[in-house]
C-alpha cells in the first residue's frame, strides 16, 4: 500500500466511529500525478448528491508531462465508488445521526488502484479537544516519571 495523502486533522477535529474504503473516478493524468505524490485531502470533504458520494475540494496537481492540454481543474469534485449496501449505510447514518463523512487517507492499494479511506464521525467540541490534549500530556509525563525512577 502506497500512501499518497493523510488528513492529519481528521482525528483531532472528529470522533471517528466507522471507516470505509471507496474507489475514486479519476482521469489518467490525475492518476499519474498521484503516483508522484502530488495530492492533498487536507481541506476536502465528502458530500452526498442524488444518492452518490462526491469528494469535494481534493487537490491533485496537474501532471507536468500531460499531452492533453485541456483545462485541468485541480480541485474538481470526484465521484466515490462504494457498494450499494455501504452507500445506504453511510447516507443513512449521516442523515439520521447527524454524522459527518470525512476523508481520512488517500492511497494506492496492492493492485495499484487509487482508494480513499473515509470515516463517519461526529465533530468534537473545543473542550473535547482540550481533554484529549491533557490526557496525552499526562501520559507523556507518566512515562517520563517511570523512566526516571
Amino acid at each position: 500500500m502506497q500512501i499518497i495523502a493523510v488528513n492529519k486533522k481528521a482525528n483531532y477535529d472528529f470522533l471517528i466511529e466507522e471507516k470505509f474504503d471507496a474507489g475514486l473516478v479519476l482521469t489518467g493524468s490525475e492518476v499519474k500525478s498521484l503516483r508522484i505524490n502530488t495530492g492533498s485531502i487536507k481541506e476536502s470533504y465528502v458530500l452526498e448528491k442524488k444518492g452518490e458520494l462526491w469528494l469535494t475540494n481534493c487537490f491533485i496537481k496537474k501532471y507536468s508531462s500531460s499531452i492533453n492540454n485541456s483545462v485541468h481543474n485541480s480541485t474538481r469534485s470526484r465521484k466515490l465508488l462504494v457498494n450499494k449496501r455501504e452507500l445506504n449505510k453511510i447516507i443513512g447514518l449521516s442523515k439520521k445521526n447527524g454524522m459527518t463523512i470525512i476523508p481520512l487517507l488517500l492511497y494506492f492499494n496492492d493492485k495499484g488502484i487509487a482508494k480513499l479511506s473515509i470515516g463517519l464521525g461526529k465533530g468534537k467540541r473545543k473542550y473535547d479537544k482540550r481533554a484529549v490534549i491533557k490526557s496525552k500530556e499526562w501520559n507523556i509525563k507518566k512515562q517520563r516519571l517511570e523512566k526516571n525512577k
